[in-house]
């Protein structure tokens, strides 16, 4: 099994900045891959960004292109969210994620095995 335990979060204006970390410990050498997705009230949980655990590669949601950065730690195991220029429609619990076997590109979340307990970003305008 892999445990993931998501950090940062919070409450921020529109325009500003947070970033989201997630460390996974447990059976981490069968992880291929990390990323993120979130949730808003109402709504189905929606891909963020995803890493190769390698951290050489990277794909991004449309919505969060060019305003989200997500890299990787391999001393640390962890993962991280970078996100700028929030907007109101950012706001949502947000979810790490993990996957034994990925295929960069897919926004699928039945493709991701392990699930972090998530974490509350709420942008106010």
């Amino acid at each position: 099994q892999v445990q993931l335990v998501e950090s940062g979060g919070g409450l921020v204006q529109a325009g500003g900045s947070l970033r989201l970390s997630c460390a996974a410990s447990g059976r981490t050498f069968s992880i291929r891959a990390m990323g993120w997705f979130r949730q808003a009230p109402g709504k189905e949980r929606e891909f963020v960004a995803a890493i190769t655990w390698s951290g050489s590669s990277s794909y991004y949601a449309n919505s969060v292109k060019g305003r989200f950065t997500t890299s990787r730690d391999n001393a640390k195991n962890t993962v991280s969210l970078q996100m700028n220029s929030l907007k109101p429609e950012d706001t949502a619990v947000y979810y790490c994620v993990a996957t034994r076997n990925y295929a960069l590109g897919s926004e699928n979340p039945h493709q991701f095995d392990y699930w972090g307990q998530g974490t509350q970003v709420t942008v106010s305008s």
